[in-house]
C-alpha cells in the first residue's frame, strides 16, 4: 500500500500498486509525484520505485512529435554579396581592374586597364606593377571588411578608390 501526494497537492492514499499504476496511465500520476510505502515516514519520488519503472517509460521516440528547432539567425549580407569576388579579382587580377568591373565601377575599371596596359609599354610593366599593388591592396581591404561595413563603405556610399 502507498501513500501519494497527487497533482492538486492533497494526500491521497492508502492506494494499491494497481491503483497507482492506473493514476499513471491516466496521467494523474508521474516520475516526480511523492509516494510514501507502508512502514516508511520518507516521501520519495514514484520515479526512484523500482516496481514503477516500467510503467514510468517515456513514449516512444515514433509517439513523440519532433522537436522544433529554430534556425540560427541569418548573418548573410545579399548586398555584400560582391565582396569575395571582387576581392579575390582585387588580389589576383588588380592590375587589370577586374575588381572594379564587379563592384560596377567601371571608369575606374577603365582607368586600371588603361593605365596597366597603355602604361606599361613606354614604363616596361611599371604601370602594370602599380596597378597591382593597387589592385592587391583594395582586394585584401575587401576581404578584412565586415560585411555591413563593406555594404555600407562600397555599395552604399560607392567609394571607387580605397
Amino acid at each position: 500500500m502507498y501513500r501519494i501526494i497527487g497533482k492538486d497537492g492533497q494526500q491521497y492514499g492508502p492506494v494499491t500498486a494497481e491503483q497507482l499504476r492506473g493514476w499513471i496511465a491516466e496521467n494523474r500520476a508521474n516520475a516526480q509525484t511523492l509516494v510514501q510505502t507502508d512502514g516508511s515516514q520518507e516521501w520519495k519520488p514514484l520515479g526512484s520505485l523500482p516496481e514503477f519503472a516500467a510503467d514510468l517509460k517515456p513514449p516512444p521516440m515514433s509517439a513523440m512529435p519532433p522537436p522544433t528547432i529554430a534556425p540560427p539567425p541569418s548573418t548573410f549580407n545579399a548586398r555584400a554579396s560582391n565582396k569575395l569576388p571582387a576581392g579575390i579579382c582585387g588580389i589576383l587580377l588588380g592590375g587589370l581592374g577586374v575588381h572594379k568591373f564587379i563592384l560596377g565601377y567601371t571608369r575606374a575599371g577603365l582607368i586600371m586597364i588603361l593605365v596597366a596596359v597603355l602604361g606599361s609599354i613606354p614604363t616596361c610593366g611599371i604601370a602594370w606593377a602599380v596597378m597591382h599593388v593597387i589592385g592587391l591592396i583594395e582586394g585584401i581591404i575587401y576581404l578584412c571588411k565586415p560585411d555591413d561595413e563593406f555594404v555600407r563603405v562600397y555599395v552604399d556610399a560607392r567609394k571607387e578608390w580605397f
